[in-house]
């Protein structure tokens, strides 16, 4: 018999999958349907999106959140482009060169204290435009929730935005995490993207209860392109697509994005609260998403991870990375805790 792994702290890719999203998948697996797309339950996913988005979104379905990052990039670039990000960004450090590879273009990090993109730390970038030696600036590129667990306002993807558009550059936004985003700032998914400039959104939600359903959201007309080509070639274009459609239909038909995002961040805020007091644990962002960073005493990271695992950020200085997810309870956290304190007891 399968062993079921301990609920802990690696990732939010490691929870389950919600019921509402199996029950869905129950409800449209029966009868035939046409495939690829050509389904009412995918008319019905695009409506929702469109609804979230905007009437002008034009949104296409994938499984992969790596996938819409790369050939939303590749959809509006060509190979003699760059594409400017934080140095923590996704595209940057987790997807294995595939920006590079697949789309061509030159990825560009920024380094930040915070995971985020400000103007003042793009506009250094900005430059050799119409120099044949240099790469052309054509996408700023942000992760909101960041890859740090920070949150942009929607004054600072205003003000990003702007600068990509004066520079004939679009501003694209990694939306893995833009439901924890979203609920952080009280705020709706057009408000964050369409409403504040925003040209293209790979917006996700396996990382919040789905189990593999992500797209790619072209919020200005006409960017879209060829973009239904290099789905297909991008080997993104799902024969039975009414699967993934009914993952999508589930989140955003009756709120599950936002009860689960706002379970996973109020599980955060609890693990940093619970962590208050104890002066060996040091965090290290603002706590505004599903994520808490601190620095451990590297005694004890081992022995922790044995118990709950989760993932080291930066083993230099021994900061590690704790992820809440929407199946995350209070005596996750409290059992967790309480494991740290056990911990460090032991080494004094």
């Amino acid at each position: 018999m399968l062993k079921k792994l301990k609920r802990g702290f690696a990732s939010d890719n490691n929870a389950g999958v919600s019921a509402e999203v199996l029950k869905k998948i129950s409800e449209v697996n029966m009868g035939h349907v046409v495939g690829y797309g050509g389904d009412q339950y995918t008319d019905c996913a695009k409506e929702l999106l469109r609804k979230e988005f905007g009437v002008g979104a034009e949104p296409f379905l994938l499984f992969t959140g790596t996938a819409a990052n790369v050939l939303s990039l590749a959809t509006v670039s060509q190979g003699f482009n760059s594409v400017i990000c934080a140095e923590t960004a996704h595209i940057h450090e987790d997807e294995c060169g595939a920006p590079e590879r697949f789309a061509g273009c030159k990825l560009i990090p920024v380094a930040t204290a915070d995971g985020k993109l400000t103007p003042e730390l793009v506009i250094p970038h900005l430059r050799g435009f119409g120099f044949e030696h240099h790469s052309q600036p054509r996408i700023i590129s942000i992760s909101q929730s960041s890859e740090m667990g920070t949150v942009y306002k929607a004054q600072e993807i205003t003000a990003l935005a702007e600068l990509a558009h004066r520079n004939g550059m679009l501003l694209h936004v990694d939306g893995a995490r833009l439901s924890n985003a979203a609920v952080s700032l009280g705020l709706s998914f057009k408000q964050i993207t369409t409403d504040a400039g925003v040209d293209i959104v790979s917006f996700g939600g396996t990382k919040n209860g789905l189990m593999a359903a992500e797209s790619v959201i072209f919020l200005k007309k006409g960017l879209a392109g060829n973009f239904k080509y290099l789905r297909k070639q991008g080997m993104q274009l799902a024969s039975k697509m009414r699967f993934i459609a009914a993952q999508m239909i589930a989140y955003l038909e009756d709120g599950l994005w936002n009860r689960n995002a706002t379970h996973a961040n109020s599980m955060a805020r609890h693990l940093c609260q619970k962590l208050t007091g104890i002066p060996e644990i040091i965090v290290t962002q603002k706590v505004e998403s599903n994520g808490v960073f601190a620095i451990v005493p590297p005694e004890i990271i081992g022995l922790l991870q044995k118990e709950f695992f989760f993932y080291m950020w930066n083993e230099a200085r021994n900061e590690v990375r704790w992820m809440t997810s929407f199946d995350t309870t209070e005596d996750d956290v409290n059992g967790f805790v309480a494991k740290i304190r056990e911990l460090l007891a032991q080494k004094k």
